[in-house]
C-alpha cells in the first residue's frame, strides 16, 4: 500500500494561478485538515516528561512498557544473600500489577521486575518495578489473577504458583544509558496505558517504509536545524505526538520531539493528524503556505554516533 497524502490544489489561494505540479500518492483516505497552528517542543533527560512539553508522563511510560511487554527480568535475594535474576513470563491487571508464575519463589519477598520495550531497535525505554513479591491469600483474588494471565498467554495459571509484585514505586527511563525517573505506585496505577500502543509499531513501520520523504521534509519544516539532515526516522507515535531521530555527518545523531496538532485518542486521529502535517509541510516547502508555528528549537544529543 502506497501511504501518501494527495496535495489538494482547492485549498490553496486563488487569488493567484498555481503551476502545474506532480500528484503525490496518498497517505490514508482521508481529506487534508485544514492548516493548524503548531507548538512544538522536545523532551530532555532531566526534565520531568508531562503533557506540558506535549510528552505523556511517565507513569503512562511505564504503563504502556508493561502492557506491550511480557518478558522481565525478576531480581530477588536468594539464600546465600545475593541478588539473583532470571528472566520471567508476565502479564497485568486493569492498575499494572505484575502477575507471574514461579515454581519457587525467593524466602525475601522484596524484588524488582525489570522491562524493555524496543521501539523501531532505536530506542528501549524501560521501567523497573520495586515492591514484595506475594501470593494473594483470598480465593476471589486468585481467580480474578488466573483469569488476567489466561487473557494474556491462552493458558491455564496454576493458582498455587499464582505471585505478584505489590508495587511500591517505578523507576522509568527514556532509553538505555540514561538517568531515570521515579514514578510512586499511585501514579503507575492511576495512569493509563497510551491509546496507541496497540498499533504504534505498525504505524511507524508503515511511515519509515513508505514516508521517508515526508518524515525527512518534517526535520526540514518544523525543525530549526543550522545543519543538513542525512537520514531520519520515526522511534515512536502517541496520543500527544511522536519522535523522530535525525543523522547529521557534521553533527551526529538527536531526538527530536514533534507534538500532534491536538490530542489523539485512536488510531484514525493519529492518521488523521499526520496526513495533516504532511500536507501543511508540502505545502510550506512549495511556498504555498506561509509557516504559521513555532519551529522546535532544540535537540537531545545522542550518545552513539554514526548512519540510523
Amino acid at each position: 500500500m502506497n501511504l501518501r497524502i494527495q496535495p489538494q490544489i482547492q485549498s490553496l489561494s486563488t487569488h493567484f494561478p498555481l503551476p502545474p505540479f506532480p500528484p503525490k500518492p496518498k497517505f490514508l483516505h482521508a481529506k487534508p485538515t485544514p492548516p493548524f497552528k503548531l507548538c512544538c517542543s522536545l523532551s530532555t533527560a532531566s526534565v520531568p516528561q508531562t503533557t506540558a512539553n506535549h510528552k505523556p508522563f511517565p507513569a503512562e511510560v511505564s504503563r504502556t512498557v508493561m502492557e506491550l511487554s511480557s518478558i522481565g527480568t525478576l531480581s530477588t535475594l536468594a539464600l546465600d544473600g545475593w541478588p539473583l535474576g532470571v528472566g520471567v513470563r508476565f502479564a497485568v491487571d486493569a492498575e499494572g500489577t505484575p502477575v507471574l508464575r514461579l515454581p519457587r519463589p525467593s524466602l525475601d519477598n522484596r524484588s524488582t521486575l525489570h522491562v524493555q520495550l524496543e521501539q523501531c531497535g532505536l530506542r528501549t525505554p524501560q521501567c523497573t518495578i520495586q515492591g514484595s513479591l506475594h501470593k494473594p491469600a483470598d480465593a476471589t483474588i486468585l481467580r480474578r489473577f488466573d483469569s488476567v494471565w489466561k487473557k494474556r498467554f491462552g493458558e491455564e495459571a496454576d493458582v498455587d504458583n499464582l505471585y505478584i509484585v505489590d508495587v511500591q514505586r517505578v523507576l522509568q527511563m527514556e532509553d538505555l544509558n540514561e538517568d531515570g525517573l521515579w514514578v510512586t505506585s499511585s501514579d503507575y496505577k492511576n495512569a493509563n496505558p497510551d491509546p496507541l500502543r496497540d498499533f504504534a509499531e505498525e504505524f511507524v513501520n508503515e511511515i519509515n517504509t513508505n514516508n521517508g520523504e515526508d518524515v525527512h521534509r518534517f526535520c526540514n519544516v518544523y525543525v530549526d536545524l543550522d545543519f543538513q539532515v542525512t537520514e531520519a526516522k520515526m522511534i515512536w507515535v502517541d496520543r500527544l505526538g511522536f519522535d523522530l531521530r535525525i543523522y547529521s555527518p557534521q553533527k551526529g545523531v538527536f531526538d527530536v520531539r514533534i507534538p500532534f496538532p491536538r490530542e489523539v485518542t485512536d488510531e484514525k486521529g493519529a492518521k488523521s493528524s499526520f496526513n495533516g502535517m504532511s500536507q501543511l509541510a508540502w505545502e510550506v516547502e512549495k511556498n504555498f503556505q506561509a509557516p504559521d508555528f513555532e519551529k522546535v528549537k532544540q535537540l537531545k544529543k545522542i550518545a552513539h554516533s554514526g548512519v540510523l
